[in-house]
């Protein structure tokens, strides 16, 4: 019985700590060695995802990837791996992949789907330049509403001969790009100003990931023997700049990670252009180096906010505090929040070199990572086995789906986690909201908390907690790290009780609503002085007086003969309702006078005190 109870109470543990994000098996079981994966999502209808793995797989999903279908491309240009696939905003599919037509890696191809990736064209080719060659490419589309609208760009490393140490031949970045939807591509152009050498290593320029700028720039960064490059053209690629260093590589991007059969940490470039949020704009680059030892390799990132003309220093992406190796990362933005995604291998919670995949988020232009585990469970790599260069991830509207290869035994297969972000950047607590009333007026106050990212509030007021009206709205001061004061103030008509809330919404259109307060209004127009109450009194009664504005006042009470007794108040009032206290004790019973004077106005009352 207790052998079962633990068992149970296993199970449960286990269930709540590997069910967090389900994990799918895209590749069919039958597949042979499928490795170095892409993935991509379709923005006029997200629950069409498409994905690739070495040489020529093919997957597709049409219900947001809980089911995927696998097939095989073929191209009379020859299909040779390292693939690429990357939607455009028309539902277009593209692949990239490296071609075998004339010789080994002679050429960049580009097959273009128009039907979610069931069937492909034969495709065009990009960059031959005999006898040199053409590897590690990947793929941006522009999808802003620049004049590069719907202009594909590919860059890829060209080497004059791969692999030989002869210091004659050299590597150098290149670039083409299609003005047509990917059927016919431009003569390839040279944009590193500085070549590597073409041993596949730390020298050789490699790892040339483009994006697309919010006003359709084109931003590329690569590694090389100056450490991490970038360049940029702001003319759809017509021309390019000087090269831009970024940060040193210490150790190298080529760098060996046990278990696998080789490893790299070239870099991944991305920018955030389609969302509302205050980073919009910002470049940002993800790699990993072993700075911090052979046996501690790490994720880092660093960002512009100027267009590329200077960076911040690496910051650590991910947040452990071991010795333990963190390699094959690749990054993201969701268009639709500017959230940052960054996926990678991670050894944290293992031993020797059982890993599992996960996934960094910053939901703050890069300032913080939040890290979390997206593998139910942990696999062990062999370096007998080639694993494949990188992996990938794809997010939009708050759906994300990083793709790894995992190798059990001499299996390998492909994967995904299917993760909804429900992460809200909404900064308000709830409960910091509250009102003061004066005279016709109500002044509501709340504060956020210390990491902001509000796009703004909207005030709501209702009679009856069911019909409610916005009545003003107040600007958020974006993304700040230290709390922020708001105020409204709001003037009904009318006294009443009143409800009263905020509608607090973030850059990316999310919304929350905060607690319900309710206030009694009095709203006076005139002066006036109430009856005492209550009336006849013995010995103490109380005497109400309205004000519409700020004033001096006065209020004495006199006996009946008109000789003044004592002064309750006198001096400067708030407008409002305002209440005093007369305590006729030392006084016998009978009539008495009370009269407030106030600027120009002047009123007498009668009460009456019986002992």
């Amino acid at each position: 019985m207790k052998y079962f109870l633990l068992t149970l109470l296993l199970l449960i543990f286990s269930s709540r700590e590997f069910a967090q994000y389900q994990n799918v098996m895209i590749n069919n079981p039958s597949s042979t060695d499928p490795e170095e994966v892409s993935i991509t999502i379709n923005p006029s209808n997200p629950n069409y995802l498409a994905g690739g793995a070495n040489i020529d797989y093919v997957y597709y999903s049409t219900n947001g990837g809980y089911n995927w279908l696998q097939h095989t491309l073929s191209s009379s240009l020859g299909v040779w791996g390292d693939p690429c696939l990357v939607y455009d905003n028309s539902g277009n599919l593209y692949y990239i992949h490296l071609s075998v037509a004339a010789y080994w890696i002679d050429r960049i191809v580009c097959q273009r789907s128009t039907d979610h990736g069931v069937t492909f064209n034969d495709g065009a080719g990009i960059g031959f330049n005999n006898p040199k060659q053409q590897d590690k490419a990947w793929l941006a589309a522009d999808m802003t509403n620049s004049p590069y609208q719907g202009n594909l760009y590919v860059t890829w490393t060209e080497f004059d001969e791969y692999g030989v140490p002869t210091s004659t031949d050299s590597s150098r970045i290149r670039f083409s790009r299609s003005t047509d939807h990917g059927i016919t591509w431009s003569d390839a152009v040279t944009i590193s100003d500085r070549s590597g050498d073409c041993i596949d290593s730390d020298n050789t320029d490699e790892g040339a990931v483009p994006c697309v700028g919010p006003d359709g720039q084109i931003y590329v960064s690569w590694a090389g023997p100056l450490g991490l490059m970038f360049d940029r053209s702001t003319d759809g690629g017509t021309t390019w700049g000087n090269d831009i260093f970024v940060s040193d590589i210490p150790g190298g991007w080529d760098y060996a990670i046990p278990g696998i059969y080789r490893a790299n940490g070239l870099p991944i470039t991305a920018c955030d252009t389609g969302s509302t949020s205050p980073y919009k704009g910002n470049i940002y680059i993800n790699w990993s180096d072993q700075r911090n030892g052979a046996d501690n390799t790490d994720v880092f990132f660093v960002k512009s906010t100027d267009g590329g003309n200077t960076w911040t220093s690496p910051l650590k992406v991910n947040d452990d505090n071991t010795t333990r190796q963190q390699f094959f990362t690749w990054m993201t933005i969701d268009p639709t929040t500017g959230f940052i995604y960054c996926c990678f291998y991670d050894r944290r919670n293992t031993t020797g070199a059982a890993t599992d995949m996960y996934v960094a988020r910053s939901t703050n232009g890069g300032n913080t990572f939040e890290n979390f585990k997206v593998s139910e469970s942990s696999f062990t790599p062999t370096a007998g086995i080639f694993f494949g260069d990188y992996t990938n991830i794809a997010a939009y509207n708050r759906m994300v789906y990083p793709i790894w290869m995992r190798l059990d035994g001499y299996t390998l297969s492909v994967w995904t986690a299917i993760i909804q972000d429900t992460t809200s950047s909404i900064p308000v607590e709830l409960s910091d909201f509250y009102s003061n009333t004066s005279n016709g007026k109500v002044l509501l106050t709340w504060q956020t908390s210390t990491e902001t990212n509000n796009r703004g509030f909207e005030i709501q007021r209702s009679n009856d907690q069911n019909n409610w009206m916005t009545i003003g709205y107040v600007e958020g001061k974006g993304t700040t790290t230290e709390p922020n004061q708001f105020s409204y103030t709001d003037e009904p008509s009318l006294s009443g009780t009143y409800y009263y809330r905020l509608k607090q919404v973030d850059f990316n259109g999310r919304y929350e609503y905060s607690k319900v307060l309710e206030v009694d209004l009095q709203i006076i127009k005139e002066f006036a002085l109430e009856q005492n109450y209550p009336n006849p009194f013995n010995p103490v009664t109380t005497i109400g007086y309205e004000l519409p504005k700020e004033s001096d006042v006065a209020i004495k009470v006199y006996d009946i003969l008109g000789k003044e007794l004592t002064t309750l108040v006198k001096g400067k009032e708030q407008a409002g309702v305002h209440e005093v206290r007369f305590d006729g004790s030392q006084l016998g019973s009978g009539i008495y006078i009370y009269r407030m004077s106030v600027d120009n106005y002047t009123v007498t009352k009668k009460m009456i005190l019986m002992k």
